[in-house]
């Protein structure tokens, strides 16, 4: 491969990594100030990514985003990764770690489903199994996962269904719970506090993937008597650190901004 050729590799995924941190289309004058490219040779580049997919041009706009091709990669990369493969030696490191039932979850309608449990071997653990179903109003990782959708979805999943009570600690009313989960996404945490079960608390936290969204949430449980201020925080930093390990692996990286001043 000659140094020509590797140069204008690297200048084109320069050019995908940049649209990738920036969720706003770019103009080629905001591109070309943010990476400091020929005019000719970026000229060319937008045009092949353009024609193989992997940017789109909007010709009222006059500006770049990324194409369905990166869509495509994306998905088969999170596919290949294998979500529950990967979270589950995490997830034994936090129980052996806390000695508490450890979980990871995904959203499916207004529900979330369990797809990996691992248990504590505490005697008075959390009664629940993969594959099954609950309510994301009245759970931990269900909240966490409801607030990383967009506020037009959530609204959308949330019409036309009532928020049935579960314990007497459940959320059923849908402002209190759209502002509650504000509150979830501000902290980057959720707790439950007995809303699906009474005995039973929770901590948990959202997983990300490459193009941050929330993808799943993973969650300690402790029944109530042992959720001390010291348990929940150690639970919480265990999670932390989990959670930002499997987004890592999924492809994620920190929102940062992009410089374009001077733009026309």
């Amino acid at each position: 491969m000659t140094k020509g050729a590797v140069k204008s590799a690297e200048r084109t995924l320069a050019i995908l990594e940049l649209m990738t941190r920036h969720e706003q289309p770019l103009t080629f004058t905001e591109i070309a100030q943010a990476l400091r490219y020929p005019r000719s040779s970026l000229h060319g580049l937008l045009r092949t990514l353009v024609e193989r997919g992997w940017a789109d041009f909007d010709a009222d706009q006059r500006a770049y985003t990324l194409g369905i091709r990166t869509l495509e990669a994306g998905n088969a990369y999170t596919r290949a990764l294998g979500l529950v493969e990967r979270a589950v030696p995490l997830m034994e490191k936090i129980r052996d770690g806390i000695d508490e039932t450890v979980q990871l979850a995904v959203l499916d309608g207004l529900h979330n489903v369990y797809v990996a449990k691992v248990d504590g071997r505490q005697t008075l653990t959390l009664a629940s199994e993969v594959g099954r179903r609950l309510p994301a109003y009245a759970t931990g990782v269900g909240k966490v996962l409801l607030a990383g959708l967009g506020q037009e979805e959530l609204d959308a999943r949330l019409a036309g269904t009532p928020l049935q009570p579960i314990t007497s600690h459940t959320i059923t009313d849908k402002a209190l719970l759209r502002e509650h989960l504000q509150h979830v996404r501000r902290r980057g945490f959720c707790i439950d506090n007995e809303e699906y079960t009474m005995g039973i608390r929770c901590v948990a936290v959202p997983i990300f993937d490459y193009s941050r969204r929330v993808v799943a949430a993973m969650s300690v449980s402790v029944p109530a008597i042992r959720f001390t201020p010291a348990h929940r925080e150690r639970a919480h930093m265990l999670l932390s650190g989990a959670a930002q390990r499997m987004s890592e692996a999924l492809g994620y990286q920190p929102a940062r901004a992009v410089d374009v001043r001077g733009a026309q």
